[in-house]
C-alpha cells in the first residue's frame, strides 16, 4: 500500500510518500515559503534532489502541485494508487490518547483546541483540509504529537497552580515530539525483544527528552507548549515567568513581541548571537568562540539535569538514547552530555561515539546505563499508524 505522510506548517508542507508494510520510502519533498512571492519546493527521489521555484499562493496550489509530481516522477499512475495519508497534528489536548481516523467531528475537535496551539493546529488545519479537497475519497488519519505522553499520571502533567486552571482551561503539562519518542520506545522494543527502561533524548533544532516505562511516557520535559524543557535552537526552554513583566516594562515591547523572543531569538541563538544551528555554535565552540562555549555547556547542562531527574524517575534507566539531527551527528554534544554523568557510572566509548553514521550502542561494557544512537523516523510512524487504521 502506498502511504502519505504530510506535515502543514503555516508557510511550509512536508512529504513522504511510502509502500507499506515494506517501509519503503518511494519520494519526499518539502514545499516551502508557501503564500510568499518567493516559494519554491524540493522533490527527493532515488537519491536525487531537484529544487523548483514556482508560485504557492496556498497550501492547496502546493497539494495539486505535490500530486502531479508523484504522476511526473511516475511513482503512480493516478491518485487511486494512494491508499491512505497520515497527518502530523501537533496538539490533541487530553482528548486524543492515540491516532484516529479523520472525520469532521474530529476536525472540529483539533479547531477546539486552536487555543492551546494558536501556531501549530490552524497550519495542520490548512493541511488536512487541502487534501480533503483534492482527494475527497482517501482515508485520513490525525497522528498527534501529544497523544503519546497522555500515559503521564496527573502528579506529572500538573502544575502547582490554581487547580481551576486545569480544570476550566486546560492548563497543564502536554508535551510534545511524541511520535518520535513513541519511535523510540517501538523500535528499542523490537531491537531487544522487550520494553525497557528508556531515557529518549530527541536532540534538534526542537529538543525534548521522555522517560519511558513499559512502552509508555511516565514524564516528557516540553510543557504547555514546546518552549518549556531544554535549551534549543531559538527556544529558551524553562525560564523564571517572573522576568516576563520585567523585561516588558524595561524593553516597551509588547506581551507578544516578548514571546516572539522567547520562541524565536533565544536558546543557543540568543546566547551566541552566532546562529540556532548547533553546526555552527559547535564550529564556534571548537574555535573557542566564548559565547559558543557558554552556549554547548548550557545545552549540556540543561539535558543533563532532565537526564538525571528522570533515572530517579526511572529507578534507574536501562538506556539513553540520543536522537534527531543533533543527537544523532553530534559527537562532541553527546560526550559533553555523558561525561557529566560518570559519576554515575555512565561511560561513552569514545571510538564508537566518534564514528561518523554511528548507530547503536556507544558505551563501554561497564557503563552503568547503555547509551545508543538510533535515527528516529516519525514519517514512517506517522505512516504505519495510517496504515494500521485503515486497514481496521
Amino acid at each position: 500500500m502506498k502511504i502519505l505522510s504530510v506535515n502543514a506548517g503555516s508557510s511550509s508542507l512536508k512529504f513522504t510518500l511510502l509502500e507499506l508494510p515494506e517501509e519503503k520510502v518511494i519520494i519526499s519533498g518539502n514545499f516551502e515559503k508557501i503564500g510568499l512571492p518567493d516559494s519554491f519546493y524540493s522533490v527527493k527521489y532515488n537519491g536525487k534532489k531537484d529544487r523548483k521555484e514556482t508560485l504557492l499562493k496556498d497550501h492547496t496550489d502546493a497539494v495539486k502541485i505535490l500530486l502531479e509530481e508523484l504522476k511526473n516522477y511516475k511513482v503512480i499512475k493516478s491518485y487511486d494508487e494512494i491508499d491512505g495519508i497520515g497527518h502530523r497534528l501537533v496538539h490533541g489536548g487530553d482528548k486524543y490518547t492515540e491516532s484516529v481516523i479523520i472525520n469532521e467531528d474530529v476536525l472540529k475537535t483539533v479547531e477546539s483546541l486552536v487555543p492551546l496551539a494558536p501556531i501549530h493546529n490552524p497550519a495542520n488545519l490548512i493541511g488536512v483540509r487541502s487534501f480533503m479537497e483534492v482527494l475527497p475519497n482517501t482515508p485520513m488519519v490525525a497522528v498527534f504529537d501529544t497523544a503519546f505522553h497522555q500515559t503521564m499520571k496527573e502528579e506529572e502533567f500538573l502544575y502547582a497552580l490554581p487547580y481551576e486552571w486545569y480544570q476550566k482551561y486546560g492548563v497543564r503539562r502536554y508535551g510534545f515530539h511524541g511520535t518520535s519518542h513513541r519511535f523510540i520506545a517501538n523500535k528499542m522494543k523490537e531491537i531487544l525483544g522487550e520494553d525497557k527502561k528508556i531515557i529518549s533524548c530527541h536532540i534538534g533544532n526542537g529538543a525534548s527528552l521522555c522517560a519511558i516505562k513499559n512502552g509508555k511516557s511516565i514524564a516528557t520535559s516540553m510543557g504547555f507548549t514546546p518552549n518549556a524543557g531544554v535549551i534549543m535552537g531559538s527556544r529558551c526552554g524553562d525560564i523564571d515567568v517572573g522576568l516576563l513583566p520585567y523585561v516588558i516594562s524595561q524593553t516597551g515591547k509588547k506581551f507578544d513581541e516578548v514571546m516572539n523572543d522567547l520562541n524565536k531569538k533565544s536558546g543557543v541563538l540568543g546566547i551566541t548571537g552566532i546562529s540556532s544551528d548547533m553546526r555552527d555554535v559547535e564550529e564556534g565552540f571548537n574555535n573557542k568562540d566564548p559565547r559558543c562555549v557558554t552556549a554547548m555547556n548550557m545545552y549540556a547542562n540543561k539535558i543533563v539535569d532532565y537526564i538525571v531527574s528522570y533515572n530517579a524517575k526511572l529507578e534507574g534507566a536501562d538506556y539513553i538514547v540520543f536522537t534527531a539531527g543533533v543527537g544523532e551527528n553530534s559527537d562532541v554534544m553527546r560526550d559533553m552530555i555523558i561525561s557529566r554523568l560518570n559519576f554515575m557510572g555512565v561511560k561513552l566509548d569514545s571510538e564508537k561515539n566518534s564514528t561518523r553514521g554511528i548507530k547503536g550502542i556507544i558505551s563501554t561494557e561497564d557503563s552503568t546505563i547503555k547509551v545508543c544512537v538510533l535515527p528516529t523516523d516519525e514519517e514512517l510512524m506517522i505512516a504505519k499508524d495510517t496504515y494500521d487504521l485503515i486497514n481496521k
